[in-house]
């Protein structure tokens, strides 16, 4: 390919829009065109990267004996009411872009196919002598983004390629798990990628495990948080640890406190000499159902220690009511909420700051529409079904204390030496905190969490029997029997993971691409494109790294040599040779993109040098 035909045009500045090193770098070296919010124009640089990652990754999957299909993009309502998705994607997350068709069928442009694959196997897999079976697609996907950024990292339209496997039983689906596994790593290493591979939620997809692969680098949205003995890591959302031990409260009949402005932790503390934790902080939030019910949850957990929406979110989603259906959000409860959706509660009778764990259903037991709504009263909009009992959870750091700090259920009132048992509770104890950096490691008290910034490239599930039972995706077992199919789900975001190559892969100059997924492995650079010695040497060599199965590119563009030189170190390509003055006498400077290392030879040393030199850089054993 020459770069006169190449439709380059490179940015000497960074685009406004762009604020992360590859998505800027991915801009000015036309490797991308925004279209519109969360929307690229692959170009054909990209386009060709992208095309080198899909042939690694078709290459480790078809190794494994998995089978390459393609899914319908468009996909019918009714399958993902059938898995209880729809709502969720729809209306909660509203991450699902949908339309009607002229018959007013309902239709959503796909982030996902567990639906439309579990549909398809319960049509074809019907004998456990079909299992297991093992099928992937590499396809563009539609997420409507509530705030795309970053380019591709957080697009509305990406390529990705996500496979599903089916299963006899669970050994099988844990093999292919382990298959997977294996399999990413060598596919992340091939494209010249460090990895990390953490413990993850599995999210809106579901399952019992799941694990996240992703790439180190500082401008990551996701934080890993690892052991340094190497034998943990997770994302923040799954992560587990041992909180510091808590100060002892003196053991004291548990009294009253006056606590006038005192709504806080912080202010609590510093008023009474507390230490944050001996206080139990409840939290009062609301939770809305598929259904359109709203569900009142109190969260109790130790002063000092952090929710994780995550957790709260399943740790509620897993105790709704099968009525109910999917959650859809989670909020605070605030006067400010009440109001807003018109809600049947006396605010008076809601201490907000001084809530204590043994609030009282009876706070939302009234039918009576709140008193002094002002407008809102006035409104159109229909009531909300409240569910009038609590749904209470708390953290494992508040559960364990003896004594405790709590809010008195009246305002500027707290409660000093409470228990759990003086309360008259049994608190149901779940694991709702985040985990910090600096945490005790639960493999190892001695060790502690460190801190790491990561950008999610591939993730795997174990999806075990949740689409197959939803979907009646069934099959004959070896005693004549039916039961549900075993799945398994793995993802990787390949438009994702060619500009996370570029995050960790770049210097002030530009990009500087691995060779395996590099759009060209070489380019010969014409320094003088009017010195006839220089032209010739540079077409000859250009068609000899061809004719040697090199992947090369030549910029015969008659610009100046340092606007070349610049627009190489931009491009990235991983090696450049340079036809300059020596082209008379047969030398030619060869440069490493990684690192600019450079050196002068004659072009038959070059010649039987380089090729080598690539194919290293191929297998992965050079940049």
């Amino acid at each position: 390919m020459r770069v006169s035909r190449l439709m380059l045009v490179t940015l000497r500045d960074d685009p406004a829009e762009a604020e992360i090193p590859s998505h800027k770098l991915l801009l000015r070296a036309g490797y991308i065109r925004r279209v519109a919010s969360g929307i690229y124009a692959y170009l054909p640089l990209l386009f060709r990267v992208l095309q080198k990652i899909s042939a690694i990754v078709r290459e480790e999957l078809n190794a494994t004996g998995a089978l390459e299909t393609l899914l319908p993009q468009l996909q019918p309502a009714e399958l993902w009411e059938r898995s209880g998705r729809w709502s969720g994607y729809t209306a909660g997350e509203g991450i699902m872009f949908h339309l009607s068709d002229r018959q007013g069928r309902e239709l959503g442009l796909g982030p996902t196919h567990e639906e439309v694959i579990t549909a398809l196997a319960a049509d074809l897999l019907r004998s456990y002598r079909q299992l297991p079976v093992n099928l992937y697609q590499i396809q563009t996907k539609f997420r409507d983004e509530i705030r795309p950024r970053f380019g591709l990292m957080r697009g509305r339209e990406f390529i990705m390629k996500d496979g599903y496997s089916f299963h006899a039983n669970e050994a099988s689906l844990k093999e292919c798990y382990g298959e997977m596994d294996r399999a990413y790593r060598r596919i992340f290493s091939r494209c010249g990628l460090k990895t990390v591979a953490v413990e993850a939620d599995s999210g809106a997809i579901g399952g019992s495990a799941s694990q996240e692969f992703m790439v180190t680098a500082e401008a990551g949205e996701d934080l890993i948080l690892s052991s340094g003995d190497g034998r943990y890591a997770a994302n923040q959302e799954r992560a587990v640890s041992l909180a510091a031990e808590a100060v002892p409260l003196a053991a004291v009949p548990c009294k009253e406190l006056e606590t006038p402005g005192q709504s806080s932790i912080e202010a609590l503390a510093a008023a009474h000499g507390f230490d944050p934790s001996q206080i139990v902080k409840v939290l009062l939030l609301l939770a809305r159902c598929a259904d359109g019910s709203l569900q009142p949850v109190l969260v109790s957990l130790r002063g000092d220690q952090r929710l994780n929406d995550v957790k709260l979110a399943n740790a509620v989603s897993a105790r709704l009511a099968p009525a109910q259906g999917a959650l859809l959000s989670i909020e605070p409860l605030t006067p400010e909420l009440v109001r807003t959706e018109r809600l049947a509660l006396d605010l008076a009778a809601i201490p907000f700051g001084y809530l204590g764990p043994d609030l009282s259903d009876a706070v939302f037991a009234s039918t009576e529409a709140t008193a002094g709504m002002g407008n809102a009263a006035l409104s159109s909009k229909p009531q909300p079904r409240l569910i009038t009992k609590l749904l209470r959870l708390t953290d494992p750091t508040a559960a364990q204390l003896d004594a405790f700090v709590c809010g008195g259920n009246s305002p500027d009132l707290h409660r000093v030496g409470a228990s759990w048992a003086g309360l008259g509770l049994k608190p149901e104890v779940v694991d709702l905190r985040a985990a910090q950096p600096g945490d005790r490691c639960l493999h190892d008290p001695n060790q502690s969490l460190v801190a790491s910034r990561g950008i999610e490239v591939g993730h795997i599930f174990q999806l075990g029997r949740k689409y197959s039972e939803a979907l009646g995706a069934r099959f004959t077992n070896e005693s004549g029997t039916e039961e549900a199919l075993w799945m398994g789900c793995y993802g990787i975001g390949v438009s994702r993971l060619a500009q996370a190559a570029v995050e960790q892969n770049h210097d002030s100059n530009g990009i500087c691409w691995p060779v395996a997924i590099a759009p060209f492995e070489v380019i010969v650079v014409i320094a003088n494109l009017q010195e006839p010695s220089q032209r010739q040497l540079g077409e000859e060599l250009y068609s000899s790294l061809l004719d040697a199965g090199l992947d090369a590119l030549l910029d015969d563009r008659d610009e100046r040599a340092g606007v070349k030189f610049k627009d190489a170190d931009l491009l990235g390509i991983p090696w450049r040779v340079v036809v300059g003055r020596g082209a008379k006498d047969g030398q030619v400077e060869l440069v490493q993109r990684q690192g600019s290392l450079k050196r002068e030879l004659a072009t038959a040393d070059l010649l039987a040098e380089l090729p080598g030199l690539i194919e290293a850089g191929r297998s992965g054993l050079l940049a």
